[in-house]
């Protein structure tokens, strides 16, 4: 009987882009905290786009085409590298340049780290695109934790003081979403936000709802699903949170005063197929501070 081997790497894609600049940034910062290696990729095309592409008759691409996106896509390599060895000189960095497809080769790459990091928007993104096609796959499709970094300033910038905040449904999803943000805040040394909705929708109009009882519910609720994490955890300090309806607008309003945001794959309303839920899709795509999406394989 073969052993599974613990995945203890982290992997960062880059482009060359601002966000993926910002991704190497953070990804350092992770390996350094966790002491693991850190590996950056690059994927460039195995092609370069051509009028071939189209089905056109055209002459074969000269040699030369081939040697320059091999030297971009080393040079990028190269500057990321550069920035690890001086931000995080004690992160031993391993760096990879692979033709094919970026997302498929990210997602396909993920089996084997521990986490993988991403940038929201890379090179060939739309300014006004919320997220890049390539980390939107990488979210939905990830066989482990998937960190979205953002380039857009949050409103108040989080100091390195400032908390962690994990949204908690009850799903198995949450479940390892709680266990990523405990772990998270414990080696960044801060506070956690536990923020629990006791429902997806407004419950201030249900007939005969009585709201004392149901506070005091979610609140025990809530307690039963930290106490084991309390326990192995005893240096992070835990803030429960209680919410009645609409989540993702919660986790939102709350993310603008934290420095990481951990969600699961799918809540309580998912099945066991689905790609990405609803709240994480909304957090991912318009928080402005990192976010953990919880995805294993």
């Amino acid at each position: 009987m073969t052993t599974p081997v613990t995945p203890t790497e982290i992997m960062v894609g880059v482009d060359g882009s601002a966000s993926s600049i910002e991704a190497v940034r953070w990804a350092a910062r992770e390996a350094a905290m966790r002491k693991v290696p850190l590996v950056i990729v690059n994927v460039r095309s195995a092609l370069p786009v051509s009028a071939a592409a189209m089905g056109w008759a055209v002459a074969p691409i000269p040699q030369e085409i081939f040697d320059w996106q091999i030297q971009r896509a080393q040079a990028v390599v190269n500057d990321a590298e550069d920035m690890v060895h001086a931000a995080e000189p004690r992160v031993r960095v391993i760096s990879e340049v692979i033709s094919g497809s970026a997302a498929q080769t990210l997602i396909d790459l993920s089996k084997d780290a521990l986490m993988i990091v991403v940038g929201c928007r890379g090179l060939d993104a739309l300014q006004r695109g919320i997220a890049g096609s390539v980390s939107t796959a990488v979210v939905h499709h990830g066989h482990c934790p998937v960190a979205v970094i953002h380039t857009e300033p949050a409103t108040t910038a989080p100091a390195t003081h400032a908390p962690v905040l994990v949204g908690i449904d009850g799903s198995p999803a949450s479940e390892l979403a709680t266990a990523i943000a405990f772990e998270e805040a414990s080696f960044r040394g801060v506070d956690l936000i536990a923020l629990h909705a006791w429902s997806d929708e407004d419950m201030s109009g249900f007939p005969g709802t009585n709201r004392s009882a149901v506070i005091g519910t979610a609140r025990e609720t809530l307690a039963e699903r930290l106490a084991d994490w309390n326990e192995r955890y005893p240096d992070v300090t835990v803030h429960p949170h209680i919410v009645f309806d609409h989540p993702a607008r919660h986790l939102l309003d709350q993310s603008q005063a934290a420095q990481l945001v951990v969600v699961g794959s799918h809540g309580r309303g998912g099945f066991a197929g689905m790609l990405l839920g609803s709240v994480s899709t909304a957090v991912v795509h318009a928080a402005r501070v990192p976010v953990i999406v919880a995805r294993q394989s």
